[in-house]
This record gives C-alpha cells, sequence and structure tokens, in this order.
C-alpha cells in the first residue's frame, strides 16, 4: 500500500486505472494529458437478422494539484436488425449515488455478464492505494 504522505504521479496512476481497465478485456485510451477514458464490452449477441451489444464507457480526470481522480462510467445497449430473442435476468442495488446491477444475458448467437460498478470499485481501490482521493461524479 502506498505511503499517504507519497502520493503516486498522474502517469504511474494512469498506467494503473489502464491495467485495470485492459485486465478486463476493456478497450482504453489517453485523449489529453491526465485523463483516462475507454469501454469494457459486456454483452454481444449476433443473429442472422441483427444483434444487440452492451457497454460499460468510463473517463477518469487526474487532477496532479489536489491528488484527485474524478471518475464518471455510463452504461450504454445498441441494437441494430432484429435483436435476437434473449433471456435477461438483472439485480440492481444502490447506496446513495452509486448503483451496482448484475445483468446476465443468455441469447440465441451470444450472450455474456455486464457487472455494472464492479469496475468503478477495482479504480476506486487502486486509486486509494496510490494516495488519491476518488471521486464518482454523477451526471
Amino acid at each position: 500500500m502506498a505511503n499517504p504522505a507519497a502520493p503516486a504521479l498522474s502517469s504511474d496512476l494512469q498506467g494503473r486505472i489502464a491495467t485495470c481497465a485492459t485486465s478486463r478485456g476493456g478497450a482504453v485510451r489517453e485523449p489529453a494529458a491526465n485523463t483516462v477514458e475507454g469501454t469494457l464490452t459486456a454483452i454481444t449477441a449476433q443473429w442472422f437478422l441483427g444483434g444487440r451489444k452492451v457497454t460499460n464507457s468510463f473517463r477518469c480526470v487526474l487532477d496532479q494539484d489536489a491528488h484527485v481522480v474524478h471518475f464518471r462510467e455510463s452504461a450504454a445497449e445498441s441494437c441494430w436488425g432484429v435483436p435476437p430473442p434473449s433471456l435477461t435476468v438483472e439485480a440492481t442495488s444502490q447506496f446513495g449515488s452509486r448503483v451496482r446491477q448484475s445483468r446476465i444475458d443468455k441469447a440465441a448467437g451470444g450472450g455474456g455478464r455486464l457487472e455494472f460498478g464492479l469496475f468503478r470499485e477495482d479504480v476506486e481501490k487502486v486509486v486509494n492505494e496510490s494516495g488519491w482521493r476518488f471521486v464518482h461524479e454523477v451526471a
């Protein structure tokens, strides 16, 4: 665990956040200094008449002077054509402004599992271990 008196450099923390996302199979980009954003595709179903995809997007903005990471996330579903027949099971919990959702899809041509909020918890742990403060922003 990092020493709270000596927070990690923003470039080191950016790398740790990016590693956290890529370890979950996500695509990461760093469009500007002190910014990490990306997507984690959770559910994909292809069918001969269409398909469906659920993607978890995130954005982290690092404030080097205050040692604060501002984190935002969203989940979006996109469909094209006639989506495949599917079975969905969802469970949602909320504590204050923090929402956690588990969604499992079984479909012809695929499916998957979305654990919305789990990635946020992973990033928060990495940020706190680096001696920075984590701020979850709600849109």
